[in-house]
């Protein structure tokens, strides 16, 4: 294959597809934790610097095959909207609910789903590009003032971006994205691990009853531990 062939077919992975498959794992975790639909805008904001936000702010760190930053920024009704969801869909009664976003329960559960949101987008990196990146322990800070953060880390041409999302009772949270500059090239094909629908186990799962025939053992997926870590 000539170099002008070759350029056609290959297949190129940019920010804004790393960007995209983050917000994926944002609506896939949060819709499964909260069962109420999270969505995103159909629009990117290119920003100059990452900023923890009032009223919730909590970021992760990662490393490896890229490095980068991502924050999620919550409004109190927001974030007491998602934990309240969250704690309901467990079986808590709503009487035994912190009452206030600033209530360390509220900061540990928003941290554990950002957690697990990360850990999702990883494992799709895994999958996807055929590369790793590590994450940090996410840090939760209840704030009343904008604070800008830094990768910590050496990126030679950093970028950032700003989507914003939506909850089911049309809340909005907010995520940023700073990584490096960098583009994943496809030299050849390779099939891509299939994931399992968190839907359509659950409906699995309610259609066999307590009393429903018990499962085979299978090999441990990203889905079951997303699914076991949320309770489910």
């Amino acid at each position: 294959m000539d170099n002008k062939n070759w350029q056609e077919s290959t297949v190129v992975y940019g920010t804004e597809d790393i960007l995209t498959s983050l917000c994926n794992s944002v609506t896939r975790v949060l819709t499964v934790a909260t069962t109420s639909e999270i969505h995103y805008s159909g629009m990117v904001q290119r920003i100059t610097k990452t900023c923890l936000k009032p009223d919730i702010g909590c970021f992760v760190l990662f490393d490896g095959g890229f490095s980068g930053l991502v924050v999620l920024n919550f409004s109190a009704a927001t974030a007491m909207e998602l934990y309240e969801s969250y704690m309901l869909n467990m079986g808590m009664p709503k009487s035994e609910l912190a009452s206030a976003h600033t209530s360390d329960e509220v900061g540990n559960i928003m941290g554990e789903l950002m957690n697990q949101i990360v850990g999702d987008f990883t494992g799709k990196v895994r999958r996807e590009l055929q590369t790793n990146i590590t994450q940090n322990q996410p840090k939760m800070l209840v704030l009343n003032k904008q604070v800008v953060l830094s990768v910590d880390t050496q990126l030679d041409k950093p970028e950032s971006r700003r989507v914003t999302f939506y909850t089911g009772k049309n809340n909005i949270f907010y995520l940023e994205l700073a990584i490096d500059r960098t583009e994943f090239i496809k030299l050849h094909d390779f099939e891509v691990a299939e994931t399992i629908n968190p839907d359509e186990v659950l409906a699995q799962a309610k259609a066999a009853g307590p009393a429903g025939p018990a499962a085979a053992p299978e090999a441990n997926t990203d889905q079951d531990e997303l699914l076991k870590s949320l309770g489910m």
